[in-house]
């Protein structure tokens, strides 16, 4: 890469992050979640805005194969869109503590069941209404299309989720170990499911073995990382044969994090789930590497997150294949469903009503894993372009009415869970908002 090229990328990345600060600072001001406004600074690079405009500059963020530019933006931006991902979950890994504790297991089992077993089931009764031809990809695959449209219904975005509670400051109460307990749980099985119906779609016959396997490994891979590792790390962090530690704690959990995504590339394992299955492992060892920790999450949240989300928005296109009534409809049907379901979940956990909704409400938002679902299924075939794009503006709607009502309920002086750590966090957003 020459000093021109690297110029070039540089100004595109000066770009891209500075917008993404300033409107998420601008989102913040006006009582919204920062994620959307840095989703939104890369729509207004993407091709429905700037590519309207200045479409050389817009094409130059992610187009490739047109010149030798353009395919080093795209792979440069590409690889800084899955290291803002990793990082961004390493983050959430690190301050959330207690996961899957037995005081929250109990609740996350009802949470889960409920809240997402349930729509994905209604989801599998509904078939016969199912308007196949408006939403069916070119392999015209029902019983792929099925599986997608459940998963839809279901999935809580791990990412997006955790980036509203992280700017909210409540990442490290009991709300949130039991908003991202269920997330992850849920992803867990719905990761699965989407396989099963990748590989429908490219062939007539259902590799169980595959899916078996696949399935098997991911549940390993969660076990040792849930169990096992937090206590091995934690000793390892002390002997007085680790040298890296001592000279680098930073460059430490560094390694830590890349060796879990290497491991989970030989296993077949969603690399974002690896990071943040590495977060939580240091995390045992939070008093002794609580420097190192913050100072990889402030630089994580400084450069690589808000590119991560910009480039979230940047595959936003309304300008084509974008249908308003699909999408007000998949929207209505998919928030129902879902707050419904999550609610009724809460409340057979023994929540109060207004922690039911609140619950709900967190689970509700869609965000990453909602837009990954579009991508794969989309580039499977599976569904068409209008309905890709339904379920990506959805995805980033009912991430922003999550934060909004989180942002709400704070602002207010009202407990999230009523009784569970609640008048550090008022004091604290009090604190925050008098002049």
């Amino acid at each position: 890469m020459s000093n021109s090229d690297f110029g070039s990328l540089a100004l595109l990345l000066f770009a891209l992050v500075a917008t993404a600060h300033l409107l998420g600072y601008l989102f913040t001001r006006l009582r919204q979640p920062r994620v959307v406004g840095e989703i939104l600074a890369g729509f207004i690079f993407g091709p429905a805005v700037l590519g309207q405009f200045g479409p050389a500059f817009s094409s130059a963020i992610a187009a490739h194969g047109t010149s030798g530019a353009a395919d080093r933006n795209h792979i440069v931006l590409g690889f800084l869109y899955n290291l803002g991902l990793v990082l961004l979950m390493f983050a959430c890994g690190t301050e959330t503590k207690n996961l899957f504790s037995r005081h929250d297991r109990h609740e996350i089992g009802w949470l889960g069941s409920v809240g997402t077993g349930l729509p994905f089931v209604l989801t599998l009764l509904a078939a016969p209404l199912l308007p196949f031809d408006l939403l069916a990809g070119p392999v015209r695959q029902p019983v792929s299309l099925l599986l997608v449209v459940a998963i839809a219904m279901a999935v809580t975005s791990i990412p997006v989720i955790s980036k509203i509670l992280h700017d909210l400051d409540i990442l490290h109460t009991r709300f949130a170990r039991l908003v991202l307990g269920v997330a992850v749980v849920e992803d867990i099985a719905l990761w699965a499911v989407l396989a099963i119906a990748v590989a429908v779609a490219k062939s007539a016959s259902l590799p169980y073995r595959d899916i078996a396997l696949h399935v098997a490994a991911t549940a390993v891979y969660f076990a040792l990382g849930l169990v096992v590792m937090p206590a091995v790390l934690k000793r390892a962090g002390g002997s007085k044969w680790n040298l890296l530690v001592r000279a680098s704690p930073a460059g430490y959990l560094v390694t830590i994090l890349l060796a879990y995504c290497g491991v989970a590339a030989v296993m077949d394992v969603n690399f974002a789930f690896a990071a943040f299955l590495a977060g939580y492992a240091v995390a045992a060892d939070a008093d002794r590497l609580d420097r190192a920790i913050k100072t990889t999450v402030e630089v994580s949240f400084a450069f690589f997150v808000p590119i991560y989300f910009a480039m979230v928005g940047y595959q936003l296109d309304l300008t084509r294949s974008f249908s308003l009534t699909m999408l007000v409809v998949v929207l209505a049907i998919a928030c129902a469903v879902k707050l419904l379901s999550a609610g009724l979940g809460a409340r057979l956990a023994g929540f109060n009503w207004n922690d039911s909704v609140n619950l709900s409400m967190a689970l509700n938002g869609r965000g990453g894993p909602g837009i990954v679902l579009a991508s794969v299924a989309f580039d499977a075939g599976i569904i068409n372009a209008v309905f890709f794009t339904t379920l990506v503006v959805a995805s980033v709607l009912t991430s922003q009415m999550a934060g909004a009502w989180l942002e709400h309920v704070l602002r207010s002086g009202q407990p999230l869970l009523s009784g569970h750590e609640v008048s550090s966090i008022v004091e604290t957003r009090r604190e925050a908002v008098r002049p």
